[in-house]
């Protein structure tokens, strides 16, 4: 059967406090709504209503961004009501329909294949956890064939009740023209007034449809709803991720103060140094190393590479075989070379070095005039003194060598020594002079 879903983010997330829409705050580089896209599609799920909220303007663009449809709950009037907006966006669909919400980024695609093989056994499912502390959450009360009794809101629960520790995830399964049936029928008579999702299994009982449960972790379906939350779910991602690259034979030393996007990366045996953060699009091969508080974005790290320590890689950066980027080194939208070094103190943006080219402290590619960005390229062999600054567009051929201290602004053949500075003068016994004039001064 063909599947689609709904993902519930017209909420206003007022305690974010946050001018962006709480579902577009990110968790190891991706919005919330990106995980739960995500997962979906991890799942097999490929149609995806985003339901947002009339001033979702940024929520919608995200989402046809991401190749979603979109629906507007025009006002809110709670979670039953918001589902029900995407009926028309999904037309005569016939299938089975996942609701889910986006503000839940540690969703992952094997949860919401649980639910889905739930609710193929009685047409109905939702997703529930036992949790550590269930506090306000709603308690889900099961009967002796283990299938849904009833959900109860915490404020309407007994205090027996209240010692449940299974509780609702908010994540639904259920046949498509069934669901918006039930939706259609949801009323508001309760303390709120508004329509609610987890009165749906009772009107599903009503029918004789069964509610299947399908017991999941807690973590994975924690919503955020704060800024402190936020900071929570993040943490959890973050060991979920290091675990994951552990297991894969990744070396850490200190796994705990290395945060990774997620997308990152990396082959067995590379080896990644305390405090180095990962941002989104990095790819490092095997046995490369990423010494301690480096960071790295949308760059690929060829095996054997040795980057850092205090390195800094940005967009664009392509690292090749046993290249060596040293300490304090920043580079941006440029390929270096198998067995290419700079170890210090260096900018390379807009360039091109070749293979096993040296590249001097100090080195900069001035590849920025204000107006334009201008390429430099770097010769194979070649060896770039220390302090030099190219200034592009400019090439520097194979095996050439520039002096220390030389603004180089015309192209170096190859093999070729370019000098670019000011003829040293002396004076002799002006050291001296100088020094007695100033003491003189001071009598």
């Amino acid at each position: 059967m063909s599947k689609a879903a709904i993902i519930l983010a017209a909420g206003a997330g007022t305690r974010m406090k946050s001018a962006l829409p709480k579902v577009l705050h990110k968790v190891a580089g991706l919005s919330m709504l990106g995980h739960a896209i995500r997962a979906l599609r991890g799942a097999g799920i490929a149609r995806i209503v985003v339901v947002t909220s009339a001033a979702g303007e940024a929520v919608r663009a995200y989402a046809a961004s991401e190749g979603c449809e979109t629906a507007i709950q025009q006002e809110q009037l709670g979670t039953g009501h918001a589902a029900a907006a995407a009926k028309e966006a999904l037309g005569d669909f016939d299938g089975t329909l996942v609701i889910a919400s986006g503000d839940v980024p540690l969703i992952t695609p094997a949860v919401i294949a649980q639910v889905l093989a739930a609710q193929e056994k009685t047409g109905l499912a939702l997703a529930a956890f036992q949790a550590a502390d269930p506090g306000a959450y709603g308690r889900v009360l099961t009967g002796p064939d283990g299938l849904l009794d009833r959900i109860v809101e915490f404020k309407d629960a007994s205090d027996a009740e209240r010692e449940v520790r299974l509780c609702n995830a908010g994540l639904y399964a259920a046949e498509a023209r069934k669901f918006f049936a039930w939706a259609a029928r949801l009323n508001n008579r309760n303390a709120q007034g508004e329509y609610y999702l987890t009165d749906i299994p009772a009107l599903a009982k009503a029918e004789g449809v069964a509610c299947a449960i399908a017991l999941t972790e807690e973590a994975a379906l924690t919503g955020v709803n704060s800024r402190a939350e936020l900071a929570a779910a993040e943490a959890l991602m973050q060991v979920r991720l290091r675990r994951r690259f552990l297991d894969a034979g990744v070396g850490m030393t200190a796994p705990e103060t290395v945060y990774f996007s997620y997308d990152t990366e990396i082959g067995a045996d590379a080896r990644i140094e305390p405090f180095v953060v990962f941002g989104p699009g990095v790819t490092v091969a095997e046995g490369a190393v990423i010494r301690a508080f480096s960071h790295v974005e949308g760059a690929a790290i060829a095996a054997g590479a040795v980057i850092g320590p205090y390195a800094r890689l940005r967009p664009g950066a392509e690292i090749g075989e046993d290249a060596h980027i040293g300490n304090f080194v920043e580079v941006k939208n440029a390929r270096i070379g198998p067995g290419a070094k700079a170890n210090h103190l260096t900018y390379l943006g807009d360039a091109t070095v070749g293979p096993k080219a040296n590249i001097g402290a100090g080195t900069i590619t001035c590849n920025y005039d204000g107006f334009t960005k201008a390429h430099t390229q770097i010769g194979a062999g070649a060896f770039i003194g220390s302090d030099t600054s190219l200034v592009a567009p400019v090439k520097v051929g194979d095996g050439a060598i520039t002096a220390a201290g030389s603004v180089i602004t015309s192209d170096v053949e190859a093999d070729a020594l370019a000098i670019a500075r000011g003829q040293q003068t002396q004076k002799r016994g002006w050291a001296a002079a100088f020094r007695a004039a100033r003491k003189t001064e001071k009598k």
